[in-house]
C-alpha cells in the first residue's frame, strides 16, 4: 500500500531534488575557473613568450593560476554546501543549516534565487517545522514598561 504524501512532504522532496539539480548546475559552472588555471600554467611554463620574452610577466601567470584555484575551489564548496542541503532536506535533518543555505542559494542567479526563496518560504511553515521535529514558533514577549 503507498501512503500518500502531505502537501508539505511533497514540497520537502521536490526541494530536496531541486537542490541536487542546481548543485550540479553549480558543479558544471565551476569547472569554467580550470581555464584560468591552465592560462596562469601556460604562462608560467612560458609557451606563451614570444621570441624575446621577459621572464617578470610569470608572475602574472602564478597570479592567475592562484586566481583560478580560488575560484574552483570555492565553487566546488558551494556545490558539497548545497547537495548537503538537498540530503538534509529529504531527511528532514539540520533545520537551521537548510534555512541558511536558502538564503545563500539567493546570491546565485538566476536559478538559486527561485530555489532559495522556495525554500525558505517552504520551511517557515509550522507543519514544515514540525516534520523537522522543532517546536512551533513563538514571538518572543517583550516586557512593557
Amino acid at each position: 500500500m503507498v501512503m500518500a504524501l502531505t502537501k508539505d512532504e511533497e514540497h520537502l522532496r521536490l526541494l530536496s531534488i531541486f537542490h541536487y539539480v542546481v548543485a550540479g548546475l553549480s558543479a558544471l559552472f565551476s569547472l569554467f575557473p580550470l581555464l584560468y588555471v591552465g592560462m596562469g600554467a601556460l604562462i608560467v611554463c612560458g609557451k606563451l613568450d614570444g621570441p624575446h620574452a621577459d621572464p617578470t610577466p610569470r608572475i602574472m601567470g602564478w597570479v592567475v593560476l592562484g586566481i583560478g584555484v580560488v575560484f574552483f575551489l570555492m565553487g566546488i564548496g558551494f556545490v558539497v554546501c548545497v547537495a548537503l542541503a538537498g540530503r538534509y532536506l529529504s531527511r528532514r535533518r539540520h533545520y537551521t543549516y537548510c534555512f541558511t543555505m536558502g538564503a545563500v542559494d539567493c546570491i546565485f542567479m538566476p536559478f538559486g534565487t527561485i530555489l532559495g526563496v522556495f525554500t525558505i518560504i517552504v520551511l517557515q511553515r509550522e507543519a514544515v517545522r514540525r516534520l523537522f521535529g522543532l517546536a512551533p514558533f513563538s514571538p518572543p514577549v517583550v516586557a512593557s514598561s
